[in-house]
């Protein structure tokens, strides 16, 4: 190991002498305030409390299914299987609404008219809603030309 060879233990000591030496009568004081300082902050740090971003979910994958599933096991499986959907969906809903909840509150608490935000969204989602409405009509009762030959 190269940088084990330029260290020495002995003039590490011999260096923090010096040093101490020269610090002058009020090295103690020094010493003290800056114990207090990091203290106080390690206090602090342990003093705080916080939430992560959620879990994500749990991906399972699905090798294969058996061949000689009968109808009745499969519309059970599927059945559990939107069970779990809607549960994992109302879940979600619940994480994104705290998420919601906690950016209306930092709104609040930095001045901002919130419910006045949360109107405009509303109704830029119901404009955008009602455009992406109406291009669909549009497109599903449009007449495609078609070659001929």
């Amino acid at each position: 190991m190269p940088i084990w060879k330029d260290i020495s233990p002995g003039g590490a000591l011999t260096d923090l002498r010096t040093v101490y030496r020269e610090a002058g009568p009020r090295r103690w004081l020094f010493a003290a305030a800056a114990a207090c300082v990091t203290g106080s902050i390690f206090f602090l740090m342990t003093q705080q409390e916080g939430r992560g971003p959620p879990r994500p979910n749990t991906v399972i994958f699905f090798d294969s299914w058996r061949a000689d599933r009968s109808d009745a096991e499969i519309r059970k499986h599927i059945l559990a299987v939107q069970k779990q959907t809607d549960k994992d969906n109302a879940e979600e809903a619940r994480r994104a609404e705290d998420v919601r909840q906690m950016y209306k509150t930092l709104g609040r608490m930095s001045g901002m008219d919130v419910d006045a935000i949360e109107r405009q969204a509303n109704a830029d989602r119901a404009a955008e809603a009602k455009a992406k409405a109406s291009a669909a009509a549009g497109v599903a009762g449009a007449q495609v030309p078609v070659a001929r030959r």
